[in-house]
């Protein structure tokens, strides 16, 4: 019962600090995410919302990556299984995968589908790498953390701009 608490307890802050960072009442900081083996960080005002994974509605004539349509407390949210949009196996469908609602900020209702969350992280703990040419605008930025582990820095903005990414119909 315990871990129940504690993970609840977890979720009430990250739901605060998410809501600070929407607010502009936060310092920079950034949120972990695993998506097809790699980690990514994500700017945390970009995350408008991260819930466990609903059934999702399968939406016909759609690429592959496309999850399908949740409705998270009465909207409607198109989730993109970000590991497969990434070239990789679809994420598990387990109690470590989460959806995140990335276009709140944006006025869009995209929302990606990750195997698990990696935490708040803070800025200062990462070492700025070269940029990846070979990956898209948004997935460009490299960062080290202190034990020498690769993560990515998601772009939000540049993937909800990204033609690929919001074209989903085949």
């Amino acid at each position: 019962m315990a871990r129940k608490s504690s993970l609840r307890d977890f979720q009430s802050y990250l739901a605060g600090r998410l809501s600070e960072a929407a607010h502009g009442g936060s310092a920079s900081s950034w949120l972990g995410i695993e998506a097809n083996g790699e980690a990514w960080l994500v700017e945390l005002s970009d995350g408008g919302e991260i819930v466990q994974a609903p059934p999702l509605a399968d939406v016909p004539l759609t690429r592959p990556w496309f999850a399908g349509i949740a409705n998270v407390r009465g909207s409607l949210q198109a989730v993109t299984d970000f590991s497969a949009f990434l070239g990789g196996q679809s994420a598990p469908r387990n109690a470590s995968a989460r959806l995140l609602l990335i276009g709140t900020r944006y006025g869009s209702n995209a929302t990606l589908l990750v195997s698990r969350m990696l935490g708040l992280k803070r800025p200062d703990d990462f070492v700025e790498q070269a940029a990846d040419a070979a990956m898209p605008l948004w997935g460009r930025q490299r960062f080290s953390d202190q034990q020498g582990k690769l993560w990515r820095k998601l772009d939000v903005g540049a993937l909800l701009a990204d033609r690929d990414f919001m074209n989903i119909g085949i």
